[in-house]
């Protein structure tokens, strides 16, 4: 669809997401993008992109709803409307993940450097828009691969604004029935978008906005 006017939109056109992205890479080859949103326009959900050893890109969506988002956004091989639950247990320091053919515990360590930087920053500063840029090019010096704005497959603009970041220790996943092994970096990147996550597993919390 060609749009009429060029202008950038208005805050009443943006859709804003807070909540956690974990990225994490196992022995098999599989790499998996876990979303876990406390906000959004269509509530509290959960999303998983996949993709496996051979390089074919999966989403796993909730819904309809949630698919059309992402999709706008990003680019998979094939889409699957499934459940998707993600539980958070903070003493055990763990998520479970179950989301159609995959099912994952993925272990939560130590804060890292980033995340120490980030934690120590007022959250305004984090978010605002005018200071994206600065934010941009340091996290891509300081995580190789990783851009904190860009635009999604339909040309509309989103930008990252994270605020913690903690290492992920350990995971125990499988792909149906297959045992997916130990935890690896997130190698090669994977290819939904403009970005990818940190090569060394981590879940890291951020506020994103699209438009």
């Amino acid at each position: 669809m060609t749009h009429a006017s060029s202008a950038p939109p208005s805050p009443a056109d943006r859709v804003t997401l807070d909540g956690h992205i974990a990225g994490v890479g196992t022995q098999e080859g599989t790499r998996f993008v876990v979303g876990r949103w406390l906000s959004s326009p269509l509530g509290a959900f959960a999303d998983v992109m996949v993709e496996r050893a051979d390089g074919t890109r999966v989403l796993l969506a909730p819904s309809d709803d949630v698919a059309a988002l992402v999709t706008r956004l990003y680019t998979f091989d094939a889409v699957h409307v499934v459940d998707v639950r993600v539980a958070a247990d903070r003493a055990a320091r763990t998520w479970t993940v179950e989301a159609g053919p995959l099912d994952a515990r993925i272990e939560i360590g130590p804060r890292t450097p980033i995340g120490h930087l980030l934690h120590g920053l007022p959250r305004a500063v984090t978010r605002a828009g005018a200071t994206a840029g600065v934010v941009a090019a340091v996290a891509g010096v300081v995580l190789p691969g990783v851009r904190t704005r860009g635009t999604g497959d339909d040309g509309t603009p989103e930008r990252y604004a994270a605020h913690d970041q903690h290492a992920v220790v350990g995971v125990d996943a499988r792909w149906g029935d297959r045992l997916l092994g130990a935890l690896r970096p997130v190698e090669p990147a994977v290819r939904f978008g403009f970005s990818s996550v940190p090569a060394q597993p981590a879940v890291t919390a951020v506020h994103v906005v699209i438009g």
